[in-house]
């Protein structure tokens, strides 16, 4: 996920992660101007990547982020009303969970998958215990992953994972060190890439 400064910040962040081989980034609303961010990234790119909106708390959100080209939304909590203006307009919902009682609220809702949040708190142990009695849901962990346990989290039933902090370290976006973040991307692709449990 880019969180960044400046709409400025995060297109120079967001292309470095693309360069270093991730096909999917997440611009959260937390950045100024989101959307024109987003638009510009489709823009750029077309259907070749997948741009979606995080940090969506917001049923207005949802419209904004679909008009700008978002092929997702992604949410740090389960809200009712996102959730019917995503189902409305057509876009993929992922809202984030932490509990069995709020990832059966964000299943009855409609939600595509669910965002495991804050991961680090359980770690893949908890997302072990939750595939138990929901087979059916595509957990996505964010917050605490990282290179070295990526693996970790595909064995234990992960559908994809969210990287934030540990890719885009807020302090290399504030001093334009892109090329450290370029070489950070391509190492999380190489190491999912390598993960047996990843589908290709």
């Amino acid at each position: 996920m880019i969180r960044a400064p400046t709409p400025e910040a995060a297109l120079a962040t967001t292309e470095a992660v693309l360069e270093g081989g991730i096909r999917a980034v997440e611009i959260t609303y937390s950045t100024p101007e989101a959307q024109r961010v987003i638009a510009e990234l489709r823009g750029r790119h077309g259907t070749e990547i997948l741009i979606g909106a995080g940090t969506v708390r917001h049923a207005s959100e949802v419209g904004l982020a679909s008009d700008s080209g978002a092929q997702f939304v992604v949410s740090p909590g389960v809200d009712a009303d996102v959730a019917m203006e995503a189902s409305g307009k057509g876009i993929v919902f992922i809202p984030g969970a932490l509990t069995p009682t709020e990832v059966m609220r964000a299943v009855a809702l409609g939600a595509d998958a669910v965002k495991l949040f804050p991961a680090s708190l359980g770690g893949p142990g908890l997302l072990r215990a939750l595939r138990e009695p929901f087979p059916e849901v595509g957990f996505v962990p964010t917050g605490g992953v990282t290179t070295g346990n990526l693996g970790e989290w595909f064995a234990a039933g992960a559908t994809a994972v969210g990287v934030g902090g540990s890719l885009c370290p807020r302090s290399e976006i504030a001093s334009q060190r892109f090329d450290a973040i370029r070489e950070r991307a391509a190492r999380f692709a190489s190491a999912a890439a390598a993960s047996p449990d990843t589908e290709a």
